[in-house]
């Protein structure tokens, strides 16, 4: 039994701490995901799930803080009894969320470990099947498995996990994530992420004699092959990185192919309303000094009055562009962020915490 208990903790406690520590290198994607599932609640269940819309960060922190924190108290068997319950409390908690999604595929990707292993709704729902009968075998061994260290070693190894998580999670938020794993990440090519990352490759059914046979080949309906259908076995793989990237405006109209020509430098402004207005005035005087070698833009996903006021304060006269919400939060955790591309390779991006200096710009180009 020992050894059934040490392979029920290392599974359960790694994939805690595994999806936990992927969520905090990017918190705001959590926050994201979050945002959309009480959205879909309030649709479903009421209007009240409205009101963890403002308080989704703080929510997002407190999960993935507990994830990474269960998955090392499991592993340590620090306070089982409790450890145990709230496990399984959150299990249960998150299958519910996968099962629902998938079975009313409400959302696509529940974001268990974020853009890094992108999951389908079923995929998600079955691995927490599997984990769920994990933890109920911990749940039930709870009084057997003794603690690893003693209390004062135990409390500092789960205070200090809980601790560094956090700050982690913050520096994140203030900065942008350690890891991007989003297709519009430093060194990738747009045009290229657009594209099919493979061609289909078919797989047809035919019946003959009775017999249903699969083939990858077009069977003749002469030599007694009657055609039943088919389906692309690489689907998955024949999806494009980026499927909604586009880019307009009412005087130029579609400019997507234009916004991935040339040297461009982007001031993403996902909502106006809401945006930093720190160092506004540092932002425009680095646009106006990088249209010596860039053409400086705004994409922008916000109403334009609201917008001219926020460009006023920046002091800066630029061509404006409208991109979808969800495609300027996936571009770059910032509001306002800016990005550097060149014919639609992405060579830097920042946080408006972060604003360069014109040559930390200009000598990327």
């Amino acid at each position: 039994m020992k050894i059934v208990d040490w392979i029920a903790k290392i599974i359960v406690g790694g994939l805690f701490i595994f999806s936990g520590l992927i969520k905090i290198n990017d918190p705001v994607g959590t926050q994201i995901k979050l945002e959309e599932y009480f959205e879909v609640f309030a649709t479903d269940f009421g209007s009240f799930f409205h009101l963890f819309m403002p308080i989704a960060l703080p929510i997002a922190f407190i999960l993935i803080i507990l994830e990474v924190v269960l998955g090392v108290a499991v592993l340590i068997n620090f306070r089982m009894k409790i450890s145990s319950w709230v496990l399984l409390i959150l299990i249960f908690f998150f299958t519910f969320l996968t099962f629902y999604s998938a079975y009313f595929n409400k959302v696509t990707d529940c974001g268990c470990f974020g853009d890094a292993i992108p999951l389908t709704p079923w995929e998600s729902f079955y691995k927490d099947l599997i984990l769920v009968v994990l933890i109920a075998y911990i749940f039930v061994r709870r009084k057997l498995l003794d603690a690893l260290t003693g209390e004062k070693t135990g409390n500092f190894t789960i205070s200090g996990t809980a601790l560094a998580t956090l700050i982690i999670g913050i520096y994140a938020v203030r900065h942008l994530p350690f890891i991007d794993f989003r297709p519009y990440k430093i060194g990738d090519n747009l045009m290229v992420n657009m594209q099919p990352r493979e061609e289909p490759i078919f797989e047809y059914t035919f019946r003959k004699d009775g017999e249903l046979i699969k083939s990858e080949q077009y069977l003749s309906e002469q030599e007694g092959y009657e055609y039943i259908g088919y389906e692309v076995k690489n689907s998955k793989n024949t999806i494009p990185k980026i499927t909604d990237f586009s880019v307009w405006n009412d005087e130029v109209g579609e400019y997507t192919d234009l916004a991935l020509t040339g040297n461009k430098f982007i001031l993403i402004v996902q909502d106006a309303g809401k945006a930093s207005r720190k160092d506004l005035a540092k932002i425009g005087n680095l646009m106006k000094t990088v249209t010596l070698q860039a053409e400086v833009l705004v994409f922008t996903s916000s109403g334009v009055a609201s917008l001219q006021d926020y460009l006023v304060e920046a002091r800066v006269a630029v061509p404006v562009f409208f991109v979808d919400a969800t495609v300027l939060k996936t571009m770059i955790r910032s509001n306002p962020g800016m990005m550097l591309m060149k014919d639609g390779t992405v060579l830097g991006k920042w946080h408006y915490n972060d604003i360069p200096v014109p040559d930390q710009v200009l000598n990327l180009l």
